[in-house]
C-alpha cells in the first residue's frame, strides 16, 4: 500500500471557459495526477471531450495523466491515448470481454493498466485479473456526470478490495471516484483507497491549491 494518499483532481470540473489558468493551479498544487474522464455517450449518458481538446491539457499540465475511458471498444484508442503522454490508462470492466488482452495491451504500448468497476460491479470479479494491473478504480457514483452523491457501500468494497490485493500479493492501487470530498474522503482512505478522485471539491473550491492540501493529509 502507498504511504501517501495520492489526489487526482477531475477534470471533468474544471471551469472550460478559463481551462488554462485552472491547470495552472493544478500545477502548483500537490496534485499527483490529473484525472481525465473520456465518455462516448453510448456507455454512459454523457460525452466529455475528444483528443484534439485533450492534447491542449496534456501540453499544459505537468502532472501524471491518469485517462479513465467510460467509453466502449476502449483498445481501439490505446494508440491515441498513449500520444497524450498518459501514465495510466484505465478501462471499464463492463466494457471489455476480453480484459486481460487489453490489459496487456496497454501495458505493451508503455502505460500502466487500470481497471474500473460501476457501483453494481462486485470486486470479486477481479479475482483472475487483480495481479495484472496496476490499479483498480472503484466508482463511487454511476459514471457519467459529475457533481453526484457519494454511495456509501463503496466503502465495503475499498475493503473488500484490499482484502482480494493482499491475499493475492497484488501491487494494485486502490483509486475511488464519486463524490469525493473532505469527509466521504476521509472515511476512503481510512478503508484502504490509495488515490482519490475528486471533481467539484476541488475545481469549485474557493481555494483550490489549498483543498488539494486539505485532500492529502487524510490519510492517518
Amino acid at each position: 500500500m502507498a504511504n501517501d494518499l495520492k489526489i487526482s483532481p477531475s477534470l471533468l470540473s474544471a471551469d472550460f471557459g478559463n481551462l488554462k489558468a485552472d491547470l495552472d493551479k493544478i500545477n502548483q498544487s500537490e496534485a499527483d495526477w490529473l484525472h481525465i474522464d473520456i465518455m462516448d455517450g453510448v456507455f454512459v449518458p454523457n460525452i466529455s471531450f475528444g483528443f484534439p481538446v485533450l492534447k491542449y491539457v496534456a501540453e499544459l499540465c505537468q502532472k501524471p495523466l491518469d485517462v479513465h475511458l467510460m467509453i466502449v471498444q476502449p483498445e481501439k484508442f490505446i494508440k491515441e491515448v498513449k500520444d497524450l503522454g498518459t501514465m495510466m490508462m484505465n478501462v471499464h470492466f463492463e466494457t471489455c470481454p476480453h480484459l486481460h488482452r487489453v490489459v496487456q495491451q496497454i501495458k505493451e504500448a508503455g502505460m500502466k493498466a487500470g481497471v474500473t468497476l460501476n457501483p453494481s460491479t462486485p470486486v470479486s470479479m477481479l479475482a483472475d485479473i487483480i495481479t495484472e494491473v496496476d490499479m483498480v478504480l472503484l466508482m463511487s457514483v454511476n459514471p457519467g456526470f459529475g457533481g453526484q452523491k457519494f454511495i456509501p457501500h463503496t466503502l465495503n468494497k475499498v475493503k473488500e478490495l484490499r482484502e482480494l490485493i493482499a491475499r493475492t500479493g497484488s501491487h494494485a492501487l486502490i483509486e475511488v471516484d464519486g463524490g469525493v470530498n473532505l469527509e466521504t474522503g476521509a472515511l476512503l482512505a481510512d478503508a484502504g483507497a490509495d488515490v482519490l478522485v475528486a471533481g467539484n471539491a476541488v475545481f469549485k473550491a474557493p481555494d483550490m491549491i489549498d483543498m488539494i492540501h486539505q485532500l492529502k493529509q487524510l490519510k492517518k
